[in-house]
């Protein structure tokens, strides 16, 4: 009997290409799983460059902290593929267990006959499936890349709409323009749905409120309709029924109190019966590993050197190197430690506009590869982060790069590895602690 890991690797062969963005696939498929898409529990699609898996995680807290249950569906996965479908359930939702997943895989495999399809489509559908067959007050639904014509966006009436930071990444999908970038998020806005917007650029937010006004969803946007900023060690929340005030999120920095604020206000937006003490309690209780997360023990750790902090954050785009570096200078404000970071990239990705917000932040670079997937040659990388003014060097595994710091380092640094999510799974695996 095939295992879990040799099915998905026969999905991946379904399709020549890992993206290829259209409907047109995954509609003929959910047909003939009995379109599962028009029998979810009510629906929370969220969009975004950078965030939206926070504002996931955020939702997901807050709504099991008040009792209720939600099915949560993300991409990628760090460790294991399970990771991508939680089920609800009372007392908190469960990644889906081996044998659920593959039963539901044979099912959507035999349902499309071995026509081309995309990764990224049949799991949609496995994940439609999944949710449509088991009973849950919400399903929270991040897309996949872009919005108008991700696999995701068959969903034709959600029960809110949500936005979160738009920059550039994935350009040769999603265009080189800001303007593009956004209009492609904005295709999942549906009439009648509250269309809740996160920090943008003035033009972009501007842009976003023209579409939500031409889908006709009802626009519910930072800064307008509803603000979140920090204050003495508190998140303060405010809307037009009101102000919240709330302890400041688990997840680290600036950004995450941007990202917490989108999840309450769609909470707001959509009116649920939730109260102030559960919205604080998911923000205190959420997780979302990779993101500005400190791994305080490990064999990857203790391979590093003594008194050192070890910070894992798979970010990748310039936008958020610069807010993964504005916290790294914020700890180096609070306690000084020189900084060294590890990074891996994918080809697709810009290292000059993500080196150049650690400019004058950091000591030293080591460059490693990102395996199994299309990264950049470490040597590359490491002459793209000479370029931006950064001292580097290549390294063949993140180890090696741990014990090269030991041996420069004069007194105990602070490292972040960063630069990829698929890097950031790699650690996890061979580190711990393994998502759950």
């Amino acid at each position: 009997m095939a295992s879990l890991e040799e099915r998905l690797e026969a999905l991946l062969a379904l399709h020549p290409k890992r993206i290829d963005l259209s409907l047109e696939r995954i509609a003929r498929l959910l047909e003939r799983l009995g379109n599962p898409q028009e029998h979810l529990p009510p629906v929370i699609h969220v969009a975004g460059t950078n965030g939206k898996g926070s504002v996931v995680a955020f939702l997901r807290a807050m709504l099991e902290a008040s009792g209720k249950t939600a099915h949560v569906y993300t991409s990628p996965h760090l460790v294991r593929f399970n990771e991508r479908i939680r089920l609800g359930a009372a007392g908190g939702g469960q990644l889906v267990d081996d044998a659920t997943l593959m039963a539901a895989i044979e099912a959507v495999r035999e349902a499309n006959a071995d026509e081309p399809i995309t990764f990224f489509e049949v799991t949609t559908a496995i994940a439609f499936k999944l949710f449509a067959e088991r009973p849950a007050d919400f399903a929270l639904i991040e897309v996949g890349l872009g919005g108008r014509f991700d696999a995701t966006n068959v969903i034709a009436k959600p029960l809110a709409s949500v936005v979160t930071s738009i920059s550039l990444d994935h350009a040769e999908f999603l265009g080189t323009e800001i303007a593009e970038i956004a209009m492609e998020k904005a295709g999942i806005l549906k009439a009648g749905a509250p269309a809740v917007i996160g920090r943008q650029d003035e033009h972009v937010m501007a842009l976003l409120g023209l579409e939500a006004e031409a889908a006709h969803a009802v626009p519910f946007r930072h800064n307008q309709e509803w603000a979140a900023h920090g204050e003495n060690a508190r998140l303060v929340y405010q809307d037009e029924d009101g102000l919240l005030d709330l302890p400041l999120p688990r997840l680290l920095g600036q950004h995450q109190i941007d990202n917490a604020g989108t999840a309450v206000a769609v909470l707001r937006a959509i009116g649920v019966d939730i109260s102030a003490e559960a919205i604080g309690q998911g923000l205190r209780e959420a997780q979302w590993p990779a993101r500005l997360q400190r791994l305080s023990e490990g064999p990857l750790v203790a391979s590093s050197p003594p008194g050192s902090e070890v910070w894992l954050d798979g970010g990748h785009n310039p936008s958020a190197g610069a807010v993964i570096s504005a916290e790294m200078a914020s700890l180096f404000d609070r306690a000084p430690k020189p900084l060294f970071l590890i990074t891996g990239m994918l080809t697709t990705k810009d290292p000059h506009g993500f080196f150049s917000a650690f400019d004058s932040l950091t000591q030293y670079v080591f460059t490693v590869p990102v395996e199994g997937h299309a990264g950049f040659d470490p040597r590359e990388l490491a002459v793209r982060a000479n370029e931006v003014g950064l001292p580097a060097r290549s390294a063949p595994d993140v180890r090696t790069a741990l014990q090269a710091i030991g041996d420069m380092a004069t007194e105990p640094p602070r490292i972040l590895i960063c630069g990829s999510l698929y890097l950031a799974g790699q650690v996890l695996k061979e580190n711990g602690p393994l998502p759950v």
